[in-house]
């Protein structure tokens, strides 16, 4: 299945519960549009945030952060990994 990055911005400040808070509301209903969250990171500083999932599709990943409440800015195909 192919690989997605996601960035979200605008997120400053945000905690380490803040961000596990987000990626379990992802984890509860990632199945409905066929996702697997894999990782989530955050930078409180610059307000950034980066998911990687696999997924049938970048709107899938896209749904699905919109559903949960934080959609995503951005979503890149991620086709070569080392």
């Amino acid at each position: 299945m192919p690989m997605f990055m996601d960035v979200h911005t605008g997120m400053h400040g945000i905690t380490g519960d803040a961000l596990r808070e987000a990626h379990d509301a992802d984890l509860a209903i990632q199945g409905e549009e066929g996702v697997d969250f894999q990782h989530a990171w955050a930078d409180p500083e610059s307000g950034m945030v980066w998911c990687l999932a696999e997924a049938p599709s970048a709107d899938a990943v896209r749904r699905i952060h919109e559903r949960a409440g934080h959609p995503a800015d951005q979503v890149f195909p991620v086709p070569v990994q080392a």
